[in-house]
């Protein structure tokens, strides 16, 4: 929708009537409204013709209708975007420890490691993150930050997809995890505070152990909703031909159940993509952000159109008695 910002400002397009009203204007030799290069009535060069001054009047009015169009501030309004007043801070932290490079899971009909399975899922997970931001916690022996928190979600999916499996070593550090995260959210009272932690093991490693790191995500209110990853169970080649294998036996589910429990959140089991898609599915029922919305409309403005003309005109009128002698000593030379 177009509008103008400033519509008062036309009432400017009397100021040069107004002026010729004036006593003082009216007792001076010329009664026109004088500008640094214009003159509305007459224009400095006396030589010229009625016509002329005719012609100079109208581009002089037309400049100062510019002028005040600008002042008005045209603009362009867009239609209108609900955005949400309140969002959730979401750190998602994942496991880059050794045993993340089995291949238990499936992904489009192939066989895939767990950490290419959770890539997989997260794409879109994060893809539907409106409104909340987000944050990257990576930990095998020790957790460091990939991603601070950011409403950039194509900045924690290039960070995600560049993770690799032992970059950081092989073991697991859970509590390191959760204690880096309770130091990197903000205190906001309006935000939730959420921590997604996927891991396939138990805690080997780190310098804080997740008991720990639990009383600290208490102290700070955020929630903890784990997610152990890895199938009941695979076929192995062994000497005698295949047997089947549990790939998840060293899964921890007490401590990651009675991180989740304490802290208000839940602990679910992912053996599989389609599992771990509904899971995601299943965190957005639980922590739904407020109906409220504040409706926002994208502004682009236009004043800079006539202000751009308006200036053309007057440099084309400045220079004007310039091209004309110019233009007339080239004809009386070569005549």
């Amino acid at each position: 929708m177009f509008e103008f910002a400033w519509p008062l400002s036309f009432f400017l397009l009397l100021l040069p009537f107004l002026m010729r009203l004036l006593p003082a204007v009216q007792n001076q030799q010329s009664a026109a409204l004088k500008a640094p290069i214009l003159n509305f009535h007459q224009l400095p060069n006396a030589q010229n013709t009625a016509q002329k001054s005719k012609v100079k009047l109208f581009f002089a009015s037309l400049i100062w209708i510019l002028l005040v169009t600008a002042a008005a501030r045209p603009q362009w309004l867009g239609e209108p975007i609900n955005m949400p007043t309140e969002g959730r801070d979401l750190m998602l932290a994942v496991d880059l420890s050794g045993s993340m490079q089995i291949e238990d899971m499936k992904v489009q009909g192939q066989t895939v490691d767990r950490l290419v399975m959770i890539k997989s899922v997260m794409h879109d997970f994060i893809k539907r993150r409106e409104g909340d931001r987000l944050g990257l916690i990576l930990f095998a022996d020790t957790a460091y930050l990939q991603t601070p928190l950011t409403f950039d979600k194509q900045t924690v999916t290039q960070m995600l997809n560049e993770t690799v499996i032992g970059l950081v070593g092989d073991k697991t550090a859970i509590g390191d995890a959760i204690g880096l995260a309770a130091k990197r959210f903000d205190k906001k009272e309006k935000s939730n505070q959420i921590l997604v932690l996927l891991t396939d093991g138990q805690n080997t490693s780190g310098q804080l152990e997740p008991m720990q790191a639990l009383e600290l995500a208490k102290q700070q209110g955020i929630k903890i909703y784990t997610i152990g990853v890895g199938a009941d169970e695979m076929m192995v080649q062994s000497f005698f031909g295949y047997r089947k294998q549990n790939p998840s036996r060293d899964l921890d589910e007490n401590m990651l159940s009675q991180l989740a429990e304490e802290t208000g959140g839940r602990y679910f089991r992912a053996r599989d993509a389609e599992s771990l898609n509904q899971i995601y599915q299943e965190l957005n029922k639980l922590e739904p952000i407020s109906d409220e919305s504040l409706q926002m409309r994208p502004l682009t403005a236009l004043f800079y159109w006539p202000l751009a003309i308006a200036l053309l005109l007057s440099a084309l009128l400045a220079v004007q008695p310039i091209l004309i002698n110019v233009l007339n000593r080239g004809f009386i030379k070569h005549g």
